[in-house]
């Protein structure tokens, strides 16, 4: 079970890494699409916060991971209590 627990959060880390990544690269000058803000705002919580609130990009992936985790720890608790039951 830890061991998914990372892997939830290695793939939060992965995704708050890629949206950096995508900001970095894409241009300055056009306004960031309805579409990506939605994408980035379900899939990166901090980012909800930061759009009214300055956060680096160091506590945007901790926070990140941290929610991943939180995520991949209730489900794996429920997988395993739901694998139990049957």
């Amino acid at each position: 079970m830890k061991y998914r627990i990372a892997l939830w959060g290695a793939a939060g880390f992965v995704v708050a890494g890629g949206w950096a990544v995508y900001f970095l690269v894409t241009s300055k000058d056009h306004p960031i699409a309805p579409l990506i803000q939605t994408l980035v705002k379900l899939t990166c919580p901090v980012a909800i916060v930061g759009s009214h609130y300055p956060i680096s990009l160091y506590v945007a992936l901790v926070a990140n991971v941290a929610t991943y985790a939180l995520a991949g720890f209730v489900v794996e608790a429920l997988r395993r209590q739901t694998t139990q039951i049957i």
